[in-house]
């Protein structure tokens, strides 16, 4: 990857062991997630929606409100749905690690899409480079990736006389029946799935599961969500993102208008890495999904049967908090209350009954 890491930011080094989380040491983390990098860039999402809900589009086919991992829109063919979904890569990353990031840059749209229970079709790419030779990495990244996914690259912009180099990409994808961020329920159980066979991107928050994975393997790992939607095992899902496991929770509960009990004990990670860390990490495929307890075992057995860790590791309730807890100590600590202080969503609107629900409708 030829990385160049002289501007990157900083990453905190793996401790050889954790401490059990008592009250106190659970409340300090609570706060350092919250200071943390991609916590703090998520709370921009609320203005940019707040002005664009001002100004609704296509509302009546779209399937939910802003803050999904795609948009949805009724296929006008009448079978099931498109998603459309568009990521602007980290500049500082661009610049350190161009091939890297020309290969993320398809990823995360991917996996965008299957967040939502679909399957991509085609990306384009908006591209500024100091050059053709940057051009040329950043290209070369995106091909890996759009090969080893099977996800053609339909086309784009490009500008290869920038000042520095820039990288955004969006994705279609089409989906039979959706997962959401908006359809978790109080009583659904919280799991988390995520390939633990990588390695950290140093110095960077990411852990990278994909890049010397088989293609045929990646594919079907990301195939397991579609199917898990069109299965009826799952009807809400997130995939986790810059803010980290607990921030991706967050999103979920606010999306959801629900709250959420997180038990750190119970995440799964890698050997050696530290919680606090992984907490904070953006895994290559890292999901969350709200799942009815009776199908957990069943959601489990089809991550297990791909050697893919998943557990569940939290419960939704009814209210507005989300609760850090270590099962371990039997501690707890708030964490965030979206109702008090909106995250990624403008403040709701009182519900009116003249509305109806628009989550997970089905196509007509």
């Amino acid at each position: 990857m030829n990385a160049r890491t002289a501007n990157a930011p900083p990453a905190g080094a793996d401790a050889p062991a954790d401490t059990p989380l008592d009250a106190a040491a659970l409340q300090a983390l609570a706060s350092r997630l919250r200071a943390s990098r991609g916590m703090r860039h998520k709370t921009d999402i609320a203005a940019a929606a707040a002005e664009l809900e001002r100004r609704p589009g296509l509302a009546a086919d779209d399937a939910n409100g802003l803050g999904d991992d795609c948009a949805a829109l009724r296929d006008p063919t009448g079978d099931g749905w498109l998603l459309f979904a568009m990521e602007g890569l980290v500049e500082e990353l661009v610049e350190a690690m161009p091939w890297f990031a020309g290969y993320c840059g398809v990823l995360v749209n991917v996996s965008d899409v299957a967040a939502m229970g679909g399957r991509p079709l085609a990306v384009a790419d908006a591209l500024w480079a100091r050059g053709a030779p940057r051009a040329a990495e950043i290209l070369a990244g995106m091909t890996a990736a759009a090969e080893a996914l099977g996800v053609p690259i339909a086309g784009g912009h490009s500008n290869y006389r920038a000042a520095r180099d820039q990288l955004a990409v969006a994705i279609v994808g089409r989906a039979r029946r959706l997962l959401t961020s908006f359809d978790a329920r109080p009583g659904d159980v919280l799991v988390m799935a995520a390939d633990l066979r990588g390695a950290w991107v140093e110095p960077w928050p990411y852990w990278n599961a994909a890049t010397t994975a088989p293609g045929e393997r990646l594919r079907g790992d990301l195939a397991l969500l579609p199917e898990l939607a069109e299965a009826g095992l799952s009807r809400a899902a997130k995939d986790i993102s810059m803010a980290g496991i607990a921030g991706t929770a967050l999103m979920f509960a606010e999306c959801s208008r629900v709250g959420l009990a997180l038990d750190l004990d119970a995440v799964p990670r890698p050997p050696g890495v530290a919680l606090e860390r992984w907490l904070t990490a953006f895994p290559s495929y890292g999901y969350l999904l709200a799942v009815a307890p009776a199908d957990v075992p069943a959601v489990i057995a089809r991550f297990a049967a791909r050697d893919l860790a998943a557990a569940p590791v939290g419960r939704f309730t009814e209210g507005s908090a989300l609760v850090l807890e270590a099962a371990s100590t039997g501690a707890s600590a708030p964490f965030w209350d979206w109702r008090e202080q909106p995250f990624i969503r403008p403040p709701a609107p009182a519900p009116s009954a003249a509305a109806p629900s628009r989550r997970n409708a089905a196509p007509g």
